[in-house]
């Protein structure tokens, strides 16, 4: 069996301040990190008698999170560039009002990229891929994955089996500090027993 927790980062300097966040490399807000040593109290009384791996973005608000939990669990993060928020491009850096105003195409699909340099959904969904299916088919036990609310919902539609394409139909939209519960069975059955559970952060 494999226990799979997915945190999704919490709160930012860019969630206060209008900015884009994406690849831009903010840091956790003073309120962020209250509510990352909320969760990793909780996780750590929670999964006391388990051994985990802890996955991280290396993005700082994501890296941060991850680090109160690993403090917390007793656990080494290991950074992942593959689990970086989308790249959206000449907009990082700029203001979310920026972007609106500027912005080059719409994204009705996901090969649409906002941005000519920026990352499309597929282009997300493919850089993932190979450490999803590493995840999936190798023998860690426990795995935590501390990333970003885009990239958690591609994670999220790839547990859950469905094609790239079906990101066209559905989407997986999280909050800043969600947690996701995710296991696999012993006879490869997959189950998501949580998704986005705000609860960790009271």
């Amino acid at each position: 069996m494999k226990n799979i927790i997915c945190v999704q980062h919490t709160e930012s300097v860019h969630h206060t301040n209008g900015m884009v966040g994406s690849w831009t490399d903010w840091e956790l807000s003073e309120k962020g990190i209250t509510q990352a040593q909320t969760i990793a109290d909780k996780l750590r009384k929670e999964l006391s008698c388990e051994k985990f791996t802890i996955y991280t973005s290396d993005l700082r608000r994501a890296f941060m999170t991850a680090e109160i939990i690993g403090e917390a669990l007793g656990v080494k993060t290991q950074k992942k560039s593959e689990l970086r928020e989308r790249n959206l491009g000449k907009c990082c850096g700029k203001s979310v009002a920026w972007l609106k105003e500027h912005k080059e195409h719409e994204e009705y699909t996901i090969d649409d990229r906002l941005f000519s340099d920026a990352e499309s959904r597929r282009d997300e969904w493919n850089r993932l891929k190979p450490f999803f299916d590493e995840i999936i088919s190798n023998d860690e036990e426990n795995i935590i994955i501390v990333s970003h609310g885009d990239l958690l919902g591609v994670f999220t539609a790839m547990f859950l089996g469905m094609p790239a394409e079906a990101l066209n139909s559905f989407d997986f939209n999280g909050k800043a500090g969600g947690v996701s519960v995710f296991r696999v069975d012993n006879d490869g059955k997959r189950r998501m027993r949580k998704f986005n559970d705000l609860s960790y952060m009271e």
